[in-house]
């Protein structure tokens, strides 16, 4: 898949430490990287991150120190997802200050996304994305499950569009998201509205109809921005 070609791509910047942890620490909190999931071989993911082994594992112990992560020696060892993640703490100030721009940057990104899934999707994509929104329609009082299949949705959209960069800029734009919408309620009718919408652009991507999808995509966002206004702290 796309997303993992994406996420275990090589390192491309000069900082490849604080680039690798970031890398991890998004799948992890993603939910790309589930909880007990056993992470390849470190010579595997050097080789695949393009890394030496010691930045790896400078990274790899950071996460382990963080809670994101879990080190399991002997037989069957190795490193491992933690089962329960570091709980998130009140919003900064820097977050809070810049939770427009960040949506602004998601809005530039996934109005392109849903576009470019309209036109080029193969059924099998829309059938994927309608098992999540089908997911999401069974966790309106589990949030968890909710987001889980909500980022899932989204970066199924840019897979559908056929683009690794875009792949990489919808997972980037969901991490943010997933930073801000931490701190606010959830209400069952508030995400079985936005499901809805989602099902919508499933029938786009079924119909190729970019023009329809370009504009409930702006719905959809534009429901989350007035969401964050009324509920951010």
């Amino acid at each position: 898949m796309i997303v993992e070609s994406t996420l275990f791509a090589p390192v491309q910047s000069t900082t490849a430490f604080e680039e690798t942890l970031e890398r991890l620490g998004t799948a992890i909190k993603l939910g790309l990287l589930q909880p007990g999931t056993r992470l390849p071989a470190e010579r595997e993911l050097c080789e695949q991150l393009g890394i030496a082994r010691s930045t790896l594992r400078q990274a790899l112990t950071a996460l382990v120190q963080s809670g994101h992560l879990k080190a399991v020696r002997g037989r069957g060892g190795g490193t491992f997802v933690a089962e329960v993640l570091p709980s998130v703490g009140p919003p900064s100030e820097e977050l809070l200050g810049r939770w427009r721009e960040a949506c602004d940057t998601r809005l530039a990104t996934e109005l392109g996304v849903a576009v470019l899934a309209a036109e080029r999707a193969e059924p099998a994509d829309a059938e994927r994305l309608n098992e999540l929104v089908g997911v999401m329609a069974q966790s309106l009082e589990d949030f968890e499950a909710y987001r889980l299949a909500d980022v899932h949705f989204h970066i199924g959209l840019a897979e559908a569009a056929g683009s690794a960069s875009l792949v990489a800029s919808m997972t980037e734009a969901q991490s943010v998201m997933t930073d801000l919408i931490g701190h606010i309620a959830h209400p069952p009718e508030v995400l079985a509205w936005s499901n809805a919408q989602h099902a919508r652009l499933v029938d786009c991507l079924l119909r190729h109809d970019p023009a329809l999808a370009l504009r409930i995509m702006a719905e959809h966002l534009r429901g989350t921005e007035h969401v964050l206004a009324g509920l951010l702290p």
